[in-house]
């Protein structure tokens, strides 16, 4: 249905979408998460043509819409969009806001798209206010009012930019309620969020964007549960991260603890969970990991708010678990690590690199 094609749009010089590519199947559910200021509403954006991108392809049913030739009024027809902010007509009703694009822009009888709209208030749960004006309303029932007026002109795709972030959070449930409803009814929806649950539970699909691209996108049990990449990990989990390039030939391990000590302290971990640590780091390195690897990468994870870490090295080089090595040089050591962490696991990735995942 829709495919963007290293999309890109720039703001005074500063690149916000560098290479957007994405595939956007009829009736997916697509939540787009990911730090502030990542192009995930510009995104949006340029989908419908609010933003006109600097570069790059959308393709929307095989018309790239970006060729000049675009009636961009009847790609807007087939895209609806819902706000932040709700922008009702604040002298308009309710109904009178449902119904004044159905009947300018598709030729409909004012009875024809009244009828229609009060199907929707009575989908979003509103059929006792379409005679209220905006102002009477409540904020969540002023965004399910956005949302009956975006159905209202029978969109093929509905985008939602943060439509619960201006919102209290009394109100947010509310909304999500209805886009929950809707997604089970087949449209195809695209949706910026910071409702971490409510992505996971009702997309098909998470993009996660960051550095101006989609930095990672999967089926959302997946992408949730075991993301491939140190930045959608850090950004679902709420976790610092440390990295470091261990090199066996000048490893100083001196200097390591004290960049690691100083990381772990501004994690706010108390001394004894860092004491454990530099335990474990320094059997593990020096007795397990060095005697069989040249060259490693590791990266620690700490937990902003329940403050467990967790450890991944990555190497290229024979398969083989260093926690499970048959040989009994470091076997003293393997037994520490083991002791001292609450599991550990070993795997291959696709690329051929050897990976080592240790949770504390």
């Amino acid at each position: 249905m829709i495919e963007v094609k290293n999309l890109k749009k720039i703001y005074n010089g500063n690149a916000v979408l560098k290479d957007v590519n994405a595939v956007i199947r009829k009736g997916e559910v697509i939540s787009i998460i990911g730090p502030s200021g990542t192009g995930k509403s510009t995104f949006l954006r340029c989908l419908n043509l609010l933003e006109q991108p600097d570069g790059g392809e959308i393709w929307i049913d095989g018309k790239n819409i970006l060729d000049g030739k675009t009636d961009i009024a009847a790609i807007r027809r087939k895209m609806g969009m819902v706000f932040q902010s709700f922008n009702l007509f604040g002298h308009l009703t309710v109904l009178e806001n449902i119904t004044l694009a159905p009947v300018s822009l598709l030729n409909k009888s004012r009875e024809e798209a009244e009828a229609e709209a009060m199907k929707l208030l009575k989908l979003v749960g509103l059929a006792n206010k379409a005679h209220a004006l905006p102002g009477e309303l409540s904020g969540g029932q002023q965004q399910r009012i956005a949302i009956a007026r975006a159905l209202a002109m029978e969109p093929e795709i509905i985008l939602f930019d943060e439509p619960t972030s201006a919102l209290d959070p009394t109100m947010v449930n509310e909304v999500l309620s209805v886009m929950r409803s809707l997604a089970k009814t087949g449209i195809t929806m695209l949706i910026v969020t910071h409702e971490m649950r409510f992505a996971r539970d009702v997309s098909s699909r998470i993009f996660y964007m960051d550095e101006g691209i989609v930095y990672e996108e999967g089926p959302a049990k997946e992408l949730f549960e075991n993301p491939s990449k140190t930045k959608t990990r850090a950004f679902l989990r709420r976790i610092g991260m440390f990295n470091s390039t261990l090199n066996k030939a000048d490893f100083d391990l001196y200097h390591f603890m004290g960049l690691f000590t100083e990381f772990a302290e501004k994690q706010m971990l108390d001394a004894k969970q860092i004491k454990t640590l530099h335990l474990v780091l320094e059997e593990l390195l020096v007795n397990i990991i060095f005697p069989e690897i040249e060259l490693a990468e590791l990266e620690i994870g700490i937990s902003e708010e329940t403050k467990q870490s967790e450890l991944r090295i990555t190497w290229h080089g024979s398969a083989g678990n260093p926690l499970e090595s048959a040989s009994e040089a470091g076997e003293l050591a393997r037994m520490i690590v083991k002791k001292r962490t609450s599991s550990s696991e070993y795997s291959v990735l696709e690329n051929g690199v050897n990976q080592l995942f240790i949770k504390f």
